[in-house]
């Protein structure tokens, strides 16, 4: 475990994370990723890749490889195709929780599925909507596991406004889990919240290590101040701060009890 012991706050603004952006992508990266390497920006806690994605109608990842690693997707708007080399299939949207475990080694690809009703329907059968998407990969307990794949709907859950679990290792979060990570160090929590004030408030667990992304939306966070869609906030030692929405916001916060070569 870490032997951090005073608490510490790092707010990171989202129009200063590195960038990839091609034709089909519009790739916005909150720790050092692919050709962008910075050696004091690798990871938080046990969280290595927060990765927001925007990708064209009709295109996507071709087939790649990726080992020891547990990988969450979780979509904001449009739809994903995922399909690997071990036969899992499935199309994630919004409010659907996904994880793939790498584990010894998996090919997988990711394709936007969104597309415009089909010519007997009165459309052009074209992909017309981009997909909008956030990949986060966080470190497993031990590498050589065998690869594995699970989704799982929760749409009913998060519109209750509260913080719900939505994909874990940890024990205590174990009877209301929505999909189970090989992390017994971390878990996901996911937040959406209306306008209305009494629906615009959670407070955030207290750990070791906290990640808060703003997904969506505009919130004030107690003793940190607003942020604002694509805002990051790095906690170390710290946790049960008040979170409120400003607007109609999405916020993802990991809670991880270790951190990087020190699980």
């Amino acid at each position: 475990m870490s032997t951090l012991t005073t608490p510490h706050i790092d707010v990171h603004r989202g129009g200063d994370r590195m960038k990839t952006r091609v034709a089909w992508l519009d790739s916005k990266h909150s720790f050092s990723f692919g050709e962008h390497y910075d050696p004091e920006n690798t990871h938080h806690g046990l969280l290595l890749v927060n990765n927001e994605d925007i990708v064209s109608p009709g295109q996507g990842f071709d087939t790649h490889p990726h080992r020891d690693m547990e990988i969450v997707t979780w979509v904001l708007s449009g739809s994903l195709v995922h399909q690997d080399s071990l036969g899992h299939s499935g199309v994630i949207y919004p409010g659907l929780a996904q994880r793939m475990s790498a584990g010894t080694g998996i090919l997988h690809s990711e394709k936007n599925d969104s597309w415009r009703l089909a010519p007997e329907q009165g459309g052009t059968g074209e992909h017309v909507d981009p997909v909008h998407f956030v990949q986060m990969w966080v470190v497993p307990d031990e590498s050589g596991l065998t690869p594995g794949y699970q989704q799982l709907e929760i749409d009913d859950e998060l519109a209750g406004g509260g913080l719900v679990t939505v994909a874990s290792g940890l024990p205590q979060y174990r009877d209301r889990t929505a999909i189970a990570i090989n992390s017994s160090h971390s878990a996901l929590h996911v937040a959406r919240l209306a306008g209305a004030p009494e629906e615009a408030r959670v407070t955030i667990p207290e750990a070791p290590y906290l990640h808060l992304f703003v997904a969506h939306g505009e919130i004030e966070m107690e003793g940190v101040g607003t942020l604002y869609e694509g805002d990051a906030v790095r906690l170390a030692r710290s946790g049960g701060q008040r979170i409120v929405a400003n607007s109609p916001s999405e916020v993802l916060v990991w809670e991880m009890h270790a951190r990087l070569g020190a699980q």
